[in-house]
């Protein structure tokens, strides 16, 4: 099977991709490893910034559809001590420079705008390899393969594309974090909703953190984020739900029980999500007939940027192939040398803003959404 454009990965990235060069009339495929929309969850919510996110959903033409997804009012930030005081509070100002989405709910209207058969689900990829003028073949775990004049490889952390443009591969920033759900806050947990408001709320010490996010309804969405090596990790049994939170509960004592409550009173067994980065300023050589999108691309530590960058890659890279529909090159030519330094730029000021002291930084507001992002090696 040969095709002019081959995406591999269905993510934000990906899809925005397809669905740019769906609106100038260009036919891509999207080959993704899960078997379908649904399985499985797709993380928690998103700040969508008007300086990149919006900008590509408005090259794929669904800004209106985009703004029947925002949650009212949870753009709101709250900063607490580990005793539970408010240190700090900002309200959803209401401008909707960075308004609040569910990622799920943000990836079906990308899916909904592209026609029927262009994602093909339950196509693993186990590897590809570069052949003649520019074309590349791509073999899926089933031993079917497909060659292509266009490899993008939107496939996230652990893409299986990046090999055939750079040596790089993540790396443990050092920190990581355990994952949970409280449904019916309002009801079950009142005090821990009324600690984490209507938005989203941070408490953190310099290597002890719990964000959490009020996403739609009164579910409560909690990061954990404990500064220690792989190791450390490796001697909980997080197979062992009970055991696995009673340990991570501890490294939170005299914590205020409203906040310590967010690991103790999750709904789901808690997940455990290391953290991974590729170096700063990751780039390549210009290779004939592949590129790189998103977390593939220039996969960094939470910054709240990741979502927003690979759509924002999609969508000019989408842009690029319709403004040079005869030549390829010229195109992903235009396109890394605009994507290089705007995502070196992210992952050096994000970065920074993430780690200063200024307890008011808008940064600290989306470290919630990016850490959904950052999956373990398949």
């Amino acid at each position: 099977m040969t095709t002019d454009v081959t995406i591999i990965g269905a993510g934000l990235g990906g899809l925005t991709l397809a669905r740019v060069l769906h609106v100038h009339g260009i036919p891509a495929t999207v080959y993704e490893a899960e078997p379908s929309p649904a399985a499985r969850s797709q993380g928690g919510m998103l700040d969508i910034h008007d300086y990149n996110g919006q900008l590509a959903l408005e090259s794929a033409d669904l800004s209106d559809e985009f703004r029947g997804l925002i949650l009212e009012g949870r753009q709101a930030m709250r900063v607490l001590a580990p005793d539970g005081a408010v240190l700090h509070e900002m309200p959803d100002d209401g401008t909707g420079g960075r308004p609040e989405v569910q990622r799920g709910e943000l990836r079906q209207i990308l899916l909904d705008a592209l026609p029927a058969d262009t994602v093909q689900w339950g196509h693993k990829v186990s590897g590809a390899r570069t052949l003649d003028e520019g074309r590349h073949e791509v073999t899926f775990a089933d031993g079917s393969t497909v060659v292509t004049s266009l490899l993008v490889g939107a496939d996230g952390a652990w893409s299986r594309v990046r090999p055939l443009l750079s040596t790089a591969t993540p790396e443990y920033i050092g920190k990581s974090v355990v994952e949970t759900y409280l449904y019916d806050a309002d009801t079950r947990h009142p005090a821990v909703a009324k600690a984490v408001g209507g938005g989203a709320m941070i408490a953190l010490t310099p290597a002890r953190e719990i964000f959490a996010h009020r996403e739609r309804g009164a579910t409560l969405h909690a990061y954990v984020g404990l500064s220690e090596p792989q190791d450390w990790f490796a001697s909980i049994d997080f197979t062992d739900a009970e055991a696995a939170t009673a340990r991570i509960a501890q490294e939170f004592g005299g914590w205020a029980p409203e906040l310590t409550a967010l690991i103790t009173g999750g709904d789901i067994a808690p997940a455990l999500r290391p953290l991974y980065a590729l170096p700063t300023g990751h780039r390549w050589d210009r290779v004939p007939g592949v590129t790189l999108l998103g977390d593939a691309a220039h996969l960094s530590a939470p910054n709240g940027e990741g979502a927003n960058l690979a759509m924002l890659d999609g969508a000019e890279l989408g842009k690029a192939l319709a403004a040079h529909r005869d030549d390829i090159e010229a195109a992903l030519t235009a396109y890394e040398q605009a994507m290089f330094p705007r995502s070196t730029e992210a992952a050096i000021f994000e970065g920074a803003e993430a780690h200063g002291a200024d307890s008011d930084n808008s940064t600290t507001h989306d470290l919630i959404a990016a850490i959904t992002r950052h999956e373990q090696p398949q």
